[in-house]
């Protein structure tokens, strides 16, 4: 019997794991008591890592469709099959025929974070996605307009705030999200138990909400014209406290003149929240002392996302709670990519979409509009795509669309662990190890940690034989391309080693007390804490100034048409019902529906409606209701529950697995239906093009039984 730990890698909150291993067998996963960060805290989805090990749907080796049908084949095969596809097409049609799609467990993954490059730069298309569009861009965006770097986001500083306000989020559920916040139970207790408050805002009362000292219900996609009004009267009322920083910035007074307007009874009447509720809201965070906002994927997946998360920095700033200790800081982690050589800061409008026009932000397009990219004629229309560790058909808006345009296309490669909705339309899957044969270092993750550490995971179980890992399989495709393009391949090294020298070269490396190196972290398993986050600012800003821009111009434009429309009743004028989604400890998006003990119980997949629209809508709990939106409709079973607000449906993301051509047995056992077959591809956050999933107006109609 041996003894592993690890940092589970599922999700943002990077917990320590104790595994343990017989003859390369899992007997046992729990959570890790000697790791500083987590202190022992574990979820239900990482002991389904075992599931994910064992799990005889899982690919071992490549697959091709031949006839139809899949079939084994060899790397060599699979490799050359793949880079000539991708040739031909961008040799028939052009650099932008191929478009590229990076789903969410890219950035739990060191091997694509540092290799994915070596291969997909080859492509020179412009046809980038990711699911960044369909969940955190705005955030990413202010970082990079604001602070000067798209990964300088800060992080409520959960250990030491008397006042938390919540918007659109729950960690409780999550683990945090752009907040790496293992055990986060814990540390609301701990916030309590010092005197301090949670204060949540969501359409829906969330397992954090049920923990927090108030919880208040909002409209969906109205957070803007809440937090604009706390600004306003913290202004009004004189309660700004213009801290060291308001030497570091510009365009404050910009700002608050963009949304002065914005009163409490004018938010009232949009948000729902009682005018008293906000002015009292405001004076409690003005005088908390210590208090920071925060707000989530209810606050970024929504029309307004980008003013949102906008006004949270703004009401940060005005308060002197950005870059405070108990209020809004940066991290320093011990591997920096904010201050790397070939760091990218970020971009904006360097090119448009060719069918809609939408600006690039950060290299990529908006995932919402891919389908129309394939299916538009013209020059630059994708006719090939690569899909690295991504679902799309259901993790995006109307995906029953998308499903339609990849079924058309001329060539598909997916680098992926199963066969799922989105890669059953693939001529060659490629998959690699499993998470648990490679090894692994968040380099993301720790850029959002509530507390600087550092951790390096060895692989738990051996690698089997004429297997890849992710970085092998990445170099070896950009080997293959760059033959048949007639390039070298980009020099490589392994991630150990970029490990190793960022790590000594890092705020904790050589010249530090810490002297931190790669040989350091293998001796401490259970990972090193660093200390608490510090005030960083203006030294940590990439601004060219050094200043926050407070202003940017693209944001007080949208400003400026919100506000405008806010004054307008008739545009004021809401849909009967509104869609939101819905989070739960054991989903992991849409991939981690093939463990039992993830799915069984009772049926998570449910209209949840508040017990006044279901008396008005003639709906009955467990019955089914049809759910109808601009773009399709769904069939479900109802769930009353007073969690709801009136006027507001939650349906859970990243189900509907009930096509054909897909080998998840488990999954489809429990099929579910996929929320994103009612959002809406043209229901977008201006101006970064982040799919507004949240907010979609629907139509409910029950189902005769």
């Amino acid at each position: 019997m041996q003894t592993h730990r690890r940092a589970c890698h599922l999700c943002e909150a990077i917990c320590g794991l104790k595994i343990e291993v017989d003859n390369n067998q899992i007997v046992s996963i729990k959570g890790d008591e000697q790791d500083p960060f987590s202190r022992g805290h574990i979820c239900p989805k990482a002991v389904a890592l075992k599931d994910i090990q064992e799990d005889p749907d899982r690919l071992k080796q490549p697959v091709k469709k031949v006839n139809g049908q899949w079939v084994e084949t060899t790397w060599e095969d699979a490799i050359e099959l793949a880079c000539e596809g991708l040739f031909q097409v961008q040799q028939k049609y052009g650099a932008n025929a191929v478009g590229v799609y990076q789903g969410n467990p890219n950035v739990h993954n060191w091997g694509l974070m540092t290799h994915s490059a070596n291969f997909l730069g080859l492509l020179k298309t412009r046809n980038r996605f990711s699911a960044t569009s369909v969940d955190q861009l705005p955030m990413q965006l202010l970082g990079y307009w604001m602070f000067g770097h798209q990964l300088l986001i800060t992080i409520p500083d959960i250990d030491h705030t008397q006042y938390f306000l919540m918007l659109g989020a729950n960690p409780i559920a999550s683990n945090g999200s752009l907040m790496t916040v293992p055990d986060v139970a814990k540390r609301i207790k701990a916030l309590q138990a010092r005197g301090g408050k949670l204060i949540v805002i969501d359409p829906r009362k969330t397992e954090t909400a049920e923990v927090a000292d108030a919880h208040h219900f909002i409209r969906p996609a109205s957070d803007a014209a809440f937090v604009f009004a706390l600004i306003n009267t913290i202004v009004g009322e004189g309660l700004t406290r213009m801290d060291r920083l308001a030497h570091h910035s510009e365009g404050l007074y910009a700002a608050l003149g963009a949304i002065s307007k914005v009163t409490p009874e004018l938010a009232q009447a949009e948000c729902g929240i009682d005018a008293n509720t906000i002015r009292q809201i405001a004076r409690d965070f003005a005088n908390a002392g210590k208090a920071v906002a925060y707000g989530r994927m209810g606050a970024c997946t929504q029309r307004h996302g980008t003013l949102a998360q906008w006004g949270i920095q703004l009401l940060n700033f005005v308060t002197g709670n950005t870059d405070r200790v108990g209020g809004s800081l940066v991290a320093n982690p011990a591997l920096d990519l904010i201050a790397a050589p070939n760091s990218k800061p970020g971009s904006y409008g360097r090119w448009h979409s060719r069918v809609s026009q939408k600006p690039e932000a950060l290299g990529e397009f908006p995932s919402a509009i891919m389908a129309e990219e394939i299916q538009t004629g013209g020059e630059g229309q994708i006719k090939a795509m690569v899909t690295i560790a991504g679902n799309p058909v259901l993790s995006t808006p109307n995906g029953q669309q998308l499903d339609k345009a990849l079924a058309g296309l001329e060539f598909m490669v997916s680098v992926d662990l199963y066969i799922n909705e989105t890669n059953r339309h693939a001529d060659v899957i490629l998959p690699t190890t499993s998470p648990l044969e490679h090894d692994h270092y968040d380099l993301i993750f720790n850029i959002f940690g509530v507390r600087n550490q550092a951790k390096y995971s060895a692989a738990t179980l051996p690698k089997p034989q004429g297997s890849l890992d992710d970085w092998e399989l990445m170099d070896k495709l950009a080997a293959c391309y760059s033959a048949k393009i007639g390039k070298p391949a980009r020099p490589s090294m392994p991630p150990q080693m970029i490990l190793d020298m960022g790590l000594q070269m890092g705020p904790y490396g050589m010249a530090s007390e810490q002297k931190l190196s790669l040989d350091k972290l293998k001796q401490h398993p259970e990972g090193v804490d660093l200390g608490p986050l510090r005030p960083s600012f203006p030294d940590r800003l990439q601004t060219a100034d050094k200043k926050i821009q407070l202003a940017p111009a693209e944001v007080l434009q949208a400003a400026a048409n919100y506000v405008a429309d806010l004054l307008n009743d008739d545009k004021r004028a809401g849909a009967e019902m509104m869609l939101i989604g819905r989070r739960h400890i054991r989903s992991n998006n849409s991939w981690m529906h093939n463990s039992e003990r993830l799915v069984k119980g009772k049926n998570r997949c449910t209209a949840m409606v508040n017990p006044a629209d279901a008396a008005r809508l003639n709906l009955q709990d467990g019955y089914n209701v049809r759910v109808r939106s601009r773009v399709g409709e769904i069939t479900l079973p109802v769930e009353i529950s007073n969690d709801v607000m009136p006027s507001v449906v939650s349906i859970p993301h990243g189900w509907g697995h009930d096509k054909s051509g897909v080998r998840l047995q488990v999954a489809a056992a429990h099929a579910g239906v996929s929320c994103n077959d009612l959002t809406d591809e043209q229901w977008l956050d201006e101006p970064s093009g982040n799919a507004a999933v949240n907010g979609v107006p629907v139509t409910l109609i029950p189902v005769a039984q």
